[in-house]
């Protein structure tokens, strides 16, 4: 057999064994958490019409995008992010329903970075999406499911970064900036660069108190209360006023929650979907150099698909998270409960009426007819390495 028939693409992995038993498990605990707000579970295709994903949806670049054709000509990619392919089907099935709309959900994301960058290609979304609610209540509900989802782990240390796309565009509209120099800030804030927001910022020759205000970009703050000396400079600017103002509204929610101790704002906070229009969030802890979590508010994408609808989501980056869990030496609590039943040929009956029944009461048995070139301590490494927790001989000894 050739040798590179062995290995995958650049960018995706195998998953087996152990790491595919914790990755289940966790998928599992995440949904329960999900599904107890009253979430329900939705699947979308693996591919869609490459206009699902287009620069008018404001998703992926087209370049990180794969790629193909159908047999008519259409081209379809496969799908980057799982958020647009569910506004697309709640416009189609809910089009005319006015009531809050609740979906979890989980699949594969495929994304072509770049291979210096050392991403995979290929990750799992576990996430939620609520539709047709504009509250800041839906707001404060999400980053308290979130917050439930990473305790349900195991996970105590871990914060989650909030903060509100309407800053951002609303200090680009009052300041006038053309699209180069939106992206020129942009690329500064992505990089945490806040040294060239400043020199940026100064070199404009804005007036003073807005110049202030954008000073905001620069921080990272425990609670809103360390906006109040930017609110009297904003005033003029409402956009960026009405943002904070909101921000303001949700940590007092997050306090009847009791979850404010997790939150820090970062109105700096940018994303390079296109699509959000309220508040951004991101979620980090110990040993994953990535958001483990990510969304935020889109009220306009629904509109795209024909639905004037407002929408709030995020996912779980399940490979980081998983990740994060084990570099933090988190133990998940996986019960190893299957029965090992060796059998000879004359045994074999009694071996599978036996495993029938056991597996009709819900246990769980593997069969393996003993091959004479084993020892009995084959098995018992084999059952060991596969953390089978008892195991049976069946050959009349």
């Amino acid at each position: 057999m050739k040798q590179e028939l062995l290995h995958t693409p650049e960018g995706v992995r195998d998953i087996y064994n152990d790491e595919c038993e914790r990755k289940l498990y966790l998928e599992k605990k995440l949904f329960s958490v999900l599904e107890s707000y009253g979430y329900h579970p939705i699947e979308t295709p693996s591919f869609e019409f490459f206009d699902i994903f287009g620069k008018e949806v404001g998703t992926i670049r087209s370049k990180d995008l794969y790629k193909f054709f159908d047999r008519e000509g259409n081209t379809l990619v496969l799908r980057p992010d799982i958020t647009p392919s569910i506004a697309r089907s709640v416009a189609k099935y809910y089009m005319d329903d006015d009531m809050p709309i609740r979906f979890c959900y989980k699949g594969n994301t495929f994304i072509n970075h770049h291979s210096l960058r050392g991403r995979l290609k290929e990750t799992t979304q576990l996430g939620a999406e609520l539709m047709g609610d504009a509250t800041v209540d839906a707001d404060a509900e999400l980053l308290a499911m979130i917050v439930d989802c990473l305790q349900a782990t195991g996970l105590q240390e871990f914060q989650i970064s909030v903060g509100h796309a309407g800053i951002f565009q609303g200090l680009i509209h009052a300041a006038g900036f053309d699209e180069e120099e939106e992206e020129t800030l942009r690329g500064f804030l992505a990089n945490k660069n806040y040294f060239g927001v400043e020199d940026f910022i100064s070199s404009k020759k804005l007036p003073e108190h807005l110049t202030k205000c954008f000073s905001i970009l620069s921080g990272m703050y425990p609670s809103v209360e360390a906006f109040d000396e930017f609110m009297e400079a904003a005033e003029e600017f409402p956009e960026i006023s009405d943002s904070l103002k909101h921000l303001k509204k949700l940590q007092s929610l997050l306090l009847l929650y009791g979850i404010d101790h997790y939150i820090s704002f970062e109105p700096g906070m940018i994303s390079d979907y296109q699509y959000y229009t309220g508040i951004l969030l991101a979620g980090y802890t110990f040993g994953s150099g990535e958001p483990i979590v990510k969304g935020g508010r889109y009220d306009k994408l629904l509109l795209h698909f024909g639905k004037n609808a407002p929408a709030i989501g995020f996912a779980f980056v399940v490979d980081q998270l998983l990740s994060a869990i084990a570099r933090q030496k988190i133990e998940l609590p996986i019960e190893h409960l299957t029965q090992l039943i060796v059998y000879t040929k004359a045994h074999q009956e009694e071996a599978l009426i036996t495993a029938k029944k056991a597996r009709a009461s819900g246990g769980k048995v593997e069969l393996m007819r003993f091959d004479c070139a084993k020892t009995v301590e084959d098995y018992e490494n084999y059952a060991k390495a596969n953390h089978i927790a008892r195991i049976t001989f069946m050959d009349g000894e």
